[in-house]
């Protein structure tokens, strides 16, 4: 359950729907695996699993929902290569070539009657609404992934105004600047970063394990290179790596938040999965301030969102 990854985002309007409206608003659109001809579907389904029995699990006033998606696995190649067999049947037995709108509705008609016997590969995506710092924040580490969620949320809710959180500062200048001077308080610069040319986005140098107020990594800033990416760890117990739309990965919380959440007696999983959302949630609501300040603060304008 505890987030690898974080995108953040701004409710433009106060959320003001209960865990249990919303929990009945989802049950209008559950999970439900493929059907025979289905390509992928996707759905609620309980974040406590088979321990749960609600489509939300709330702590600390943070309402968790888990979306599950579910796709047909039927590789191009597997489907082309029973085309091709077809084709040179009909060649040898018919003495003829199918034009492409006959090739087009042969591959139609593999592709129906392979898929009842396709393999399905499932995916669970996490998110949790805080109606009271006004965020969204999923497990996600690209924007793409995380709005699958929020159109499901939509569509299941009637709204979703939400923004991605935005830092008043530009984050490449921000990140170069800590960089050739120093980290930001409450923050430690890691061992990692990328550099970008500000000329030119696609030529780009990635530094691992590397003292980053290194001589060398310096004169990559002096020439004109702008941080993109770069680690950090924070003081309260998180390492990351964050980029300049404030998306971070590769999240890792400290040895002492997780034996804080080892130390707490439990008899489930569901009372350990609670637990452990009450921590994270917690120490997250305490970190993006910390982060958005690291920033110069968040941006103030606001846009309108459906």
């Amino acid at each position: 359950m505890w987030f690898k990854n974080l995108l953040i985002y701004r409710f433009t309007k106060p959320f003001e729907l209960s865990p249990d409206q919303i929990h009945e608003l989802l049950s209008e659109q559950e999970f439900k695996p493929c059907g025979s001809q289905e390509m992928s579907t996707q759905g609620w389904v309980k974040p406590l699993g088979q321990q749960g029995s609600e489509l939300v699990h709330t702590s600390n006033g943070c309402i968790m929902v888990c979306s599950q998606r579910q796709d047909k696995v039927l590789p191009a190649a597997v489907i082309n290569e029973a085309l091709e067999e077809k084709l040179q049947t009909l060649r040898e037995e018919e003495d003829r070539h199918p034009g492409r709108k006959e090739r087009m509705d042969m591959k139609e008609e593999l592709v129906f009657d392979m898929l009842p016997r396709a393999f399905a590969r499932s995916r669970k995506q996490y998110a949790y609404i805080d109606p009271a710092n006004g965020w969204l924040v999923v497990d996600a580490g690209s924007h793409k992934r995380a709005e699958e969620l929020i159109v499901l949320l939509r569509e299941s809710l009637g709204s979703m105004p939400v923004i991605p959180l935005a830092a008043k500062n530009t984050g490449y200048h921000t990140m170069t600047h800590w960089l050739k001077t120093v980290a930001p308080d409450n923050f430690e610069l890691g061992g990692e970063c990328e550099l970008i040319d500000a000329a030119d986005e696609t030529a780009v140098i990635r530094c691992k394990n590397q003292d980053l107020a290194s001589k060398e990594i310096l004169n990559h800033i002096d020439s004109g290179m702008l941080v993109s990416k770069v680690a950090l760890s924070w003081s309260g117990g998180l390492d990351f790596m964050v980029d300049d739309q404030l998306t971070i990965k590769r999240l890792r919380f400290a040895d002492l938040i997780m034996e804080r959440a080892g130390e707490v007696h439990t008899e489930t999983a569901a009372e350990q999965f609670d637990v452990d959302f009450s921590i994270m949630n917690a120490e997250l609501a305490r970190f993006i301030p910390s982060l958005l300040a690291a920033f110069g603060g968040e941006e103030s304008g606001e846009e309108s969102g459906v």
